[in-house]
């Protein structure tokens, strides 16, 4: 699977949620899109990953 342009191997199918917490990102502050769609955070522990997902993370930061 590619997330953020890079190559990943997933040893066993994971949802997103698991993946996002697994990756050390914060639930709240991050924005994902899976194969050209947004996931809605709601959704996120229902949609598993493939070795063909295209998985772009955004996280959100403060700043000024």
């Amino acid at each position: 699977m590619q997330v953020n342009g890079e190559q990943v191997t997933l040893d066993t199918p994971v949802s997103v949620a698991d993946y996002l917490e697994s990756h050390g990102y914060r639930a709240e502050r991050v924005a994902v899109e899976l194969d050209g769609a947004i996931v809605p955070r709601e959704k996120r522990a229902d949609v598993m990953l493939t070795d063909q997902s295209v998985m772009e993370i955004v996280q959100f930061v403060q700043g000024g």
